[in-house]
């Protein structure tokens, strides 16, 4: 057997809490009883995650909370049928006891199979990668984060909000992957999300408005947290609502829109992100997230959207929250540099280890994640982009192909079908569009359509000047749910004949 040494470079990152050695130790001892106990193939994630959550509203301290969370998850293939059985406890006696378990759960499904697992052949790799990271977000003392949140609320009431509540997320992933064809990799990384909200209130009417911030999640430290000017960004946020407060209601009807990456990666995630998991569209999400109208049969056929709308899934940007050497199958980052639409074309599903052959692929593209060691790894999203404009196409530029429309900024609320079909997307600003001029804000609006013909009205995209990389700590997927973070970058774009709601109307 081959075994790929992939010795990453390690550079300084948050400092390993645990014992690696131990695990070491330990996901030897499962693996091998693993295979003495029948097992064909056999894998093992082993060791803690560690989440901080800090909230505050206006001067005062409103939540906090931390949890270290050890624990480990092992996968046993018995009969073409997977076992699983994780636990919090990192002990021999655990883990020998784990092996029986997983063995017996394999088992227990042999007789409702519908058709044996199959795996891909893989290369094993020895492989450590530790994410850089300026400054540990967990060795920082909690007062600076309180105080640092207590400040953004208090730029926030000084400009004339009525309320702020601003927050703090943190948290730090330490796994070892070791598999029964010779995988050991560990891995460590870090990510950040601050985040605040002000609310003005118009005393005469009782109408209120929100602007939330526009930071998005990083693959990073505290002292990305600290780079992020909240502060500012707090006092520009009142001053945006207050222009909402006394915007006119936005127009209905169809219209031409331009999207800022700060809202367009939202709809990439659910349009696009979601409609092209492997998993979802064979129906094995049908229970709890939906199902896609993307089927595979449609590979290479579907014209998704215009020529300008290509697609690309990685896990290597910098920032990403998905990017990673290895996914939770032990594939490499390699694996995961694809093209999801090429030129408006559908080009490739996202697959975790076991699912290529379901539709005539080689292998899967390193599309597995699980969001704490006891859970079973599923296909989860890399970080999925659309690729800016290589030719040289500013924001100013595509606004000035507007005669009449609005420019749309910042992530809002939002509703989709269970097909990823039919969906409605709201946003933090909307500005009207005047012979080709940046106007005045308009309130109450939200924009809908269906996924295929929104992505073939594209007719505009800004170039690499324009494109900003946002994300979420909290995709939800499966049952018992998991939480998994993903990246999303987008240049600003523009899109014709788009329907535009007045949210306020009936």
């Amino acid at each position: 057997m081959t075994v790929a040494r992939d010795f990453l470079s390690i550079r300084r990152g948050a400092p390993c809490r645990l014992d690696r050695g131990r695990l070491a130790a330990l996901a030897e001892r499962a693996l091998a009883a693993a295979l003495r106990a029948g097992a064909a193939y056999a894998d093992i994630r082993i060791g803690e995650t560690r989440r901080q959550f800090i909230q505050a509203k206006e001067e005062r301290l409103d939540e906090f909370f931390e949890s270290a969370d050890p624990g480990f998850g092992l996968r046993v293939l018995v009969d073409g049928c997977w076992g699983f059985y994780g636990a919090r406890a990192l002990e021999p006696a655990v883990l020998d006891a784990a092996v029986e378990r997983a063995i017996h759960n394999a088992r227990a499904v042999a007789p409702i199979r519908v058709a044996p697992v199959r795996l891909e052949e893989t290369q094993p790799h020895v492989a450590e990668w530790i994410m850089p990271v300026g400054v540990d977000p967990f060795a920082v003392d909690a007062t600076s984060k309180v105080e640092r949140l207590v400040a953004i609320n208090a730029a926030a009431l000084a400009a004339g909000a009525d309320y702020c509540v601003s927050s703090f997320s943190f948290a730090t992933e330490e796994r070892l992957f070791a598999d029964s064809r010779g995988s050991r990799i560990f891995q460590s990384r870090t990510r950040t999300q601050p985040s605040f909200e002000v609310t003005l209130i118009d005393k005469a009417s009782g109408r209120f408005e929100t602007r939330e911030s526009l930071a998005p999640a990083r693959a990073a430290g505290w002292d990305y947290a600290l780079s992020c000017d909240l502060l500012g960004e707090a006092r520009q946020a009142v001053e945006d609502a207050r222009r909402k407060l006394d915007a006119k209601p936005v127009e209905a009807g169809v219209t031409d829109v331009v999207i800022d990456p700060t809202n367009l990666w939202l709809t990439i995630h659910e349009t696009v992100g979601h409609s092209t998991e492997l998993d979802r569209a064979l129906g094995w999400e049908a229970n709890f997230a939906g199902t896609s109208f993307v089927k595979p049969h449609m590979l290479n056929t579907l014209r998704f959207g215009s020529e300008l709308m290509t697609i690309k899934a990685d896990r290597s940007q910098e920032g990403g929250l998905a990017s990673i050497a290895f996914d939770d199958d032990g594939a490499p980052r390699e694996c995961a540099e694809f093209e999801i639409v090429s030129e408006g074309v559908f080009r490739n599903y996202q697959m975790a280890m076991g699912q290529a052959h379901l539709i005539g692929a080689e292998r899967s593209n390193g599309c597995a994640y699980a969001d704490d060691p006891t859970a079973f790894p599923i296909q989860r999203m890399p970080n999925i982009s659309l690729a800016p404009n290589s030719a040289a196409c500013s924001l100013e530029q595509l606004i000035g192909g507007v005669e009449k429309g609005l420019y749309i900024v910042g992530a809002g609320s939002w509703s989709i079908d269970q097909q990823r079909d039919n969906f409605q997307f709201g946003g933090q600003m909307f500005y009207e569009i005047r012979d080709g001029k940046l106007g005045e804000p308009v309130r109450d609006a939200a924009y809908q359509g269906r996924t295929v013909s929104f992505w073939n009205s594209l007719d505009g995209l800004g170039d690499a000047s324009t494109y900003r990389l946002c994300g979420t700590f909290t995709c939800g997927k499966a049952e018992p749910m998991q939480l998994a973070p993903v990246s999303h970058g987008a240049p600003a774009a523009r899109f014709r004949g788009v329907t535009v709601l007045n949210t306020a109307r009936d």
